[in-house]
């Protein structure tokens, strides 16, 4: 028995050694976030905003292709919808994506479900590749399509697997790495599309795909990685697999795994207290203990795009235009805004487990709402007075900076905190699906809103934001340093609850 014991500590000893991460940051934890950022969710914010720099040429090359192939010219309006059909399939395919998200997750686990999004984003690569050689503007479509069905599962499902991943101290930092990805392929996007290096006539199709390298770098690593203990143990029922993949991603031997076995245990014991039936995103909508949870990830997705962030992006570049700067120094003014949102996110790696995600995200809010608002008057006046575009250009850089320590990150990853394991996959689906319906709503009314609205359009921005603030102020807990059961406690009562004065949140 004594040898044994000695056995147990020698091993625990070498593991220690060999783990310069611990405790929290093992090897494989650091890897899954890495891999999963520049593989899976940088994809995502490439093809965001990629298509912006070659929109002519490519507009260009759609109607060649439908004179060459259909003897069709397409005048200006015909070319207008064809090019927003372009555009916004990418997130009829996201929306879609959103909804097979939580059966991908459940049924397939989560590591094997993202790897089915990076092959996804590889064939829409191929397909933007080969477009302009095959003359296919159906192509062009297609390959939009699965590269939006990808992000739609991606953002979905690559949040959850890396909270599911992580000790809960670090749950909000790996919560980080898929909105991180996002604004930093946003940023490379804008990067690659200048002229001096993708953004010219005959380099478009390269533009589109080049993001492919980062996939198939990233793919093999996949296989490699663990699978979400949570998911085997929670869902799957498969205690040893768990246990093995849990030990593997510790740099733990299993018997001094008894804290992580136990929260698992505990989320087992919560489950089996309901029904057997399957958490599907219809019955995650129609349980009431559930209805605040809901409510909350849904309103923090939707309200992270009806907080205009796209909006203001799309006007940056005619602001920095109109304090001065040339067409070539306002394009690279706006990358810098690109800057920032990736600085900011990198910042919240540290920032999140210390300063948890209430404040941040509140905080967030109020100073995005006001910012918007001083942004609507500033440019409703541009031209009355010399200093004002400085004033429209404070504000786009401030508000940038503001967005991205709280509604940039915490939208992304708080259904895996608000939910159980078992409910995860359909919680982290509806928020997901609000976030792609958020993002094609503003997508497509801003364009009549500044027609009829002007600099005003902004203020309505201001006000959802504001009504954001004020429902999350009432609202939403504390999550951090709490355990998924604990978390379903403070918001069991639906809209009567207030998880502030809750004994649990007090003692938080």
């Amino acid at each position: 028995m004594s040898e044994k014991k000695d056995q147990v500590a020698n091993e625990q000893q070498h593991l220690t050694q060999t783990h310069e991460f611990k405790p929290g940051w093992s090897f494989y934890l650091v890897l899954a976030g890495v891999t999963t950022t520049f593989g899976s969710s940088l994809p995502v914010g490439f093809n965001i905003g990629v298509v912006n720099s070659p929109a002519e040429i490519i507009k260009t090359f759609c109607n060649e292709s439908f004179i060459s192939r259909y003897d069709l010219p397409l005048d200006k309006t015909w070319l207008n919808v064809l090019w927003s059909s372009i555009v916004s399939i990418f997130i009829v395919g996201g929306c879609t994506g959103s909804i097979l998200g939580s059966c991908f997750a459940d049924k397939f686990g989560r590591k094997y479900a993202t790897i089915i999004t990076n092959l996804l984003s590889i064939a829409g690569a191929i397909l933007f590749l080969f477009c302009r050689a095959a003359n296919s503007v159906e192509m062009l479509v297609l390959g939009r399509l699965l590269v939006g069905l990808a992000g739609g599962l991606t953002t979905s499902i690559v949040p959850m697997y890396l909270t599911e991943l992580s000790p809960p101290r670090l749950s909000g930092a790996m919560g980080v790495a898929c909105p991180l990805g996002v604004n930093a392929g946003v940023l490379v996007g804008q990067v690659m599309g200048l002229d001096v290096i993708l953004g010219g006539v005959d380099n478009w199709p390269y533009l589109l795909s080049v993001f492919a390298l980062l996939v198939i770098i990233s793919l093999p690593i996949l296989f490699i990685l663990p699978e979400s203990p949570k998911y085997l143990f929670v869902v799957n029922r498969n205690e040893p697999a768990a246990i093995k993949e849990l030990s593997r991603l510790r740099g733990e031997i299993p018997s001094v795994l008894t804290e992580d076995l136990e929260l698992l245990r505990e989320e087992v014991r919560a489950e089996a207290s309901t029904s057997g039936e399957k958490w599907g995103m219809w019955r995650v909508a129609r349980e009431p203990k559930l209805r605040l949870p809901l409510l909350l990830a849904c309103t923090m997705q939707a309200g992270q795009q009806t907080s205009g962030i796209n909006a203001v992006f799309y006007y940056s570049q005619t602001i920095f235009e109109q304090a001065g700067l040339s067409a070539r120094a306002a394009q690279l003014a706006t990358v810098g805004c690109g800057s920032v949102n990736v600085c900011t996110a990198l910042a919240m790696l540290a920032l999140l487990p210390r300063a948890g995600r209430r404040a941040p995200l509140l905080a967030s809010a109020a100073a995005a709402a006001l910012l918007l608002a001083a942004l609507a008057l500033a440019m409703a006046y541009i031209d009355a007075m010399p200093w004002m575009p400085y004033v429209c250009m404070s504000a786009v850089i401030l508000y940038v900076l503001v967005f991205g320590f709280g509604l940039g990150p915490i939208p992304y990853f708080i259904a895996s905190e608000l939910f159980e394991v078992s409910s995860r996959a359909g919680g982290m689906a509806w928020g997901s699906l609000c976030n792609w319906g958020g993002n094609f709503l503003v997508g497509m009314s801003f364009p009549t809103l500044r027609e009829f609205l002007g600099a005003g359009s902004f203020l309505l921005f201001s006000a959802l934001t504001a009504a954001l603030f004020f429902f999350q102020r009432l609202y939403f807990p504390e999550t951090k340093g709490k355990t998924p059961t604990q978390v379903a406690q403070l918001c069991s009562r639906g809209l009567k609850s207030r998880p502030l004065n809750s004994r649990h949140q007090r003692d938080a």
